[in-house]
């Protein structure tokens, strides 16, 4: 954290308040002009790319940057801020400790409340944003293995991040937060299935409903935990397509749990199903290879591709959560509508919910 304003709205974001943000000690910087555009769509957050004109140009100074700022309905941001401080948190405190590809922050700011943040990133451009409809190649998913890797394993059964009030999803132990996770997620599958469920077959509302009500013996059953992402899906990454390499965004999900729900949440939100059942075992393979190489230890392949399949509660949980809450849009609903569909013919081919009941019966 800074002495530096925080800005409430675009209009606060200056050429001086920027020169502020990118300074550092002794080496004081200087902004005759600013240009900024609006990037993305996201409802939780706006972003920008800032474009500045330096009064002395260094080559040390990046050529443009991405602002970060809430939502720009102010009404929406209280409603937010828990993932506003968890995404905060990320850059300020989990990032220097990890191996994951990430933006580099330049600076990072949130008010006492959590409504009002700033976060200036290095801009990813030509970088281009994951499709989770359309889906990912095999080599793209491969990189994202890897890439996954480097937050789960330097954290892996790191007891010091059990400790983050920053982080939103309910914590390996953590009774109370279980039981509430899985009582929302029954409730809100009427909701979910009430809106969409014309476009899914009858047994995706069995294994659905079936897949809610087994959320609390999931959450609270966890044996491993890690740093995970929460919401790791193609809409989430930035391909570099001179070498379908990934950065990884969008850190409002934040949190620490079983780290095969990461793995299972992309595999069923961003592969199509065919792809999946076709590269799934190999995807397993390439990820538990780079956690050896990030020093993971007693952590052998079958226990890794156990954690995949059970992880796979991951994807329509978070779905409904997502979609039982935020505004409609129609790409929005698309979206859902597809990693519900490949969720539940996930669930039924690995069968996760019969593995997570005999987890429970020998906890």
């Amino acid at each position: 954290m800074t002495e530096i304003a925080l800005p409430h709205t675009l209009s606060d974001v200056t050429a001086t308040w920027l020169a502020a943000a990118l300074s550092k000690p002794g080496d004081t910087v200087e902004i005759a002009d600013l240009t900024l555009q609006r990037i993305g769509t996201g409802q939780a957050g706006s972003t920008y790319r800032a474009t500045p004109a330096y009064a002395d140009p260094n080559p040390r100074l990046p050529e443009t940057v991405v602002v970060k700022l809430p939502a720009e309905d102010v009404a929406l941001r209280a409603g937010l801020s828990l993932g506003y401080r968890s995404e905060v948190a990320f850059y300020g405190e989990v990032a220097p400790t990890v191996k994951v590809p990430i933006p580099q922050c330049f600076h990072h700011d949130i008010s006492d409340d959590g409504s009002d943040f700033a976060l200036v990133l290095s801009d990813l451009d030509p970088a281009v944003q994951g499709d989770q409809i359309g889906g990912c190649s095999d080599a793209q998913a491969k990189n994202v293995m890897t890439a996954i890797a480097g937050l789960h394993a330097p954290s892996w059964c790191e007891p010091t991040w059990l400790d983050m009030p920053e982080f939103i999803m309910p914590k390996p132990g953590d009774v109370e937060a279980a039981q509430m996770m899985g009582a929302a997620a029954e409730a809100l599958t009427d909701v979910v299935l009430g809106r969409l469920g014309e476009h899914l077959a009858a047994e995706d509302h069995d294994i659905l409903r079936a897949g809610m009500a087994a959320v609390t013996p999931w959450l609270i059953n966890q044996p491993r935990y890690s740093l995970m992402h929460g919401d790791f899906r193609a809409d989430n990454l930035m391909f570099h397509p001179d070498r379908d390499s990934v950065t990884i965004v969008d850190w409002q999900t934040i949190s620490v749990g079983l780290p095969g729900r990461d793995v299972a949440y992309f595999a069923a939100s961003s592969l199509q199903t065919d792809a999946r059942r076709a590269t799934e075992e190999s995807l397993i393979d390439h990820y538990h290879a780079a956690l050896l190489q990030h020093g993971v230890t007693g952590y052998d392949r079958e226990t890794c591709w156990h954690d995949y399949c059970i992880g796979m509660l991951q994807p329509p949980l978070i779905s409904i959560l997502g979609c039982a809450t935020a505004a409609p849009t129609e790409r929005g609903d698309a979206m859902f509508v597809h990693t519900l569909q490949r969720s539940c013919a996930a669930l039924r081919d690995l069968k996760t919910l019969e593995l997570i009941e005999a987890d429970a019966r020998t906890a």
